[in-house]
């Protein structure tokens, strides 16, 4: 009789401390947060012509990144440089700024109105976004690490230093840092400002 009572217990013991650890190690692994910062935009009705790719220039000052844009580009301080995207056709300049990369070309795309975006994206290793789709095209210059996109084209692997252009309206998507170290990029969007900027979606 002792001898089953101190089995008993022991059984006891072990089933406490098994409800004790479960919910710590069901949540020992927290999921990586990929973060997404809007830093400037604005709609404009009128495109340059022809083949449209993105200028990404650097410039000593934000103030003279500002006073080089023309109708379709944005200027923006991100990762402490000053910069400044420009939407039109291949081979331009600006004025006092040194061309970082052309990216190109972008896929055509006809609206009422146009939404010209820059984010500032980022996140350590293994960080995603969800899958999401954008009623235009989505372009990547990245800083540091590495950024992968997924698409129904297949998968993309972009370095730091590198870019890529994006892909047509509605292209189903998933953007994740995919390096050994933490990833940051810059994201040039050219979408239809009439639609949402962003939706949920699946990968077929």
């Amino acid at each position: 009789m002792k001898i089953r009572a101190g089995i008993a217990s022991s059984l006891g013991l072990l089933i406490l401390w098994a409800a004790a650890v479960a919910p710590q190690t069901a949540t020992a692994a927290p999921t990586q947060k990929f973060t997404i910062t809007p830093v400037a935009e604005k709609k404009v009705t009128q495109l340059p012509q022809g083949p449209l790719f993105w200028r990404v220039d650097k410039f000593p000052t934000l103030a003279q990144a500002q006073a080089a844009a023309g109708p379709a580009a944005l200027a923006a301080e991100v990762a402490g440089k000053d910069w400044l995207f420009t939407l039109g056709p291949a081979g331009g300049s600006s004025p006092g700024g040194s061309k970082v990369a052309e990216i190109g070309p972008i896929p055509p795309l006809s609206a009422p109105e146009y939404l010209l975006r820059i984010n500032s994206v980022g996140g350590p290793p293994g960080a995603k976004t969800p899958i999401h789709s954008h009623p235009g095209s989505e372009s990547f210059y990245v800083l540091t690490g590495e950024l992968t996109q997924k698409t129904p084209d297949g998968v993309k692997h972009v370095p730091a230093g590198q870019s890529m252009p994006g892909h047509p309206p509605g292209t189903p998507m998933e953007v994740s840092s995919s390096g050994s170290k933490d990833m940051t990029a810059l994201v040039m969007f050219f979408t239809d400002a009439t639609k949402p900027f962003s939706s949920p979606a699946t990968m077929p």
